[in-house]
């Protein structure tokens, strides 16, 4: 009887740990990478691609080798380009949201030293969902010298 017990208590705790994976499903975050900076250039780029399962809003990003990162996207107006910081970025389901030059990018702030190509630098990003849960996710993203 403990036995039988033991396994259904098991089994609950499975099934709960089971819908709690999938109600806070991580974003995919892919193509990643900072571009290579300049001796003396304190701002610097970041790029990738988000793509979630559910509707999140990317709130806020933060790397130990910037003093602040911001969200930013960029337009075409009457031949100017013009670059907008962003309080939040929308995620939605199943949808790629695509982080390149010339569009929505970040941008890191004061930098103590230049990104080198080869070098790593880590990020965490913070996701809000529509029940307004904050998730923080990891990557680690290459430098790379663009041409």
């Amino acid at each position: 009887m403990q036995t039988k017990y033991l396994c259904l208590k098991l089994l609950a705790s499975l099934c709960l740990l089971a819908s709690t994976a999938f109600a806070h499903a991580e974003v995919k975050l892919t193509d990643a990478w900072v571009r290579a900076s300049n001796p003396g250039q304190s701002v610097g780029a970041a790029y990738l691609t988000l793509t979630s399962p559910q509707d999140v809003t990317l709130v806020y990003i933060e790397t130990e080798r910037a003093e602040s990162v911001e969200m930013h996207s960029m337009t075409m107006q009457n031949g100017v380009m013009k670059m907008r910081s962003m309080e939040a970025l929308p995620v939605p389901a199943g949808k790629p949201v695509k982080l390149a030059p010339g569009g929505l990018h970040l941008m890191l702030f004061e930098l103590p030293t230049p990104f080198k190509a080869g070098e790593q630098v880590k990020f965490r990003l913070c996701f809000k969902d529509k029940q307004g849960k904050i998730t923080d996710q990891f990557i680690t993203m290459p430098v790379k010298a663009v041409p």
